[in-house]
């Protein structure tokens, strides 16, 4: 039969073997006692969660996930033309200073490489 851990709204952790989640609620709830509260059901397998207590297991487990970008106003025809305007431009200049900045290289005939 498997075992299911059950968090409860106590600072304990109980762990059952019942035949599904929910009967594993009754039973850990029936063995808290009156007036507490089932906080998770969770197959017991590996390690028990940390001793820092149900709370502290809820907050880690609520962790804020990868931030989503924000949606953007969609462009309009002419900004967009404008926009690729520049980047041709800027291209084009990138291009110059590259051409600028290469130092010239000599070149050697191919007789020369014969010569002893």
């Amino acid at each position: 039969m498997p075992r299911y851990r059950v968090t409860l709204r106590r600072t304990t952790v109980e762990i059952v073997q019942a035949a599904n989640p929910f009967q594993a609620a009754i039973v850990a709830s029936d063995l808290g006692g009156d007036g507490v509260e089932v906080a998770n059901v969770v197959p017991a397998v590996g390690r028990p969660a940390t001793s820092g207590g149900p709370r502290k297991a809820t907050e880690a487990a609520k962790k804020p996930g990868k931030k989503v970008a924000k949606k953007r106003r969609p462009m309009s025809a002419e900004t967009r033309a404008k926009l690729a305007k520049n980047l041709v431009k800027a291209r084009a200049a990138r291009a110059a200073k590259a051409k600028v900045a290469k130092p010239a290289t000599k070149k050697k005939g191919a007789a020369s490489s014969f010569r002893r």
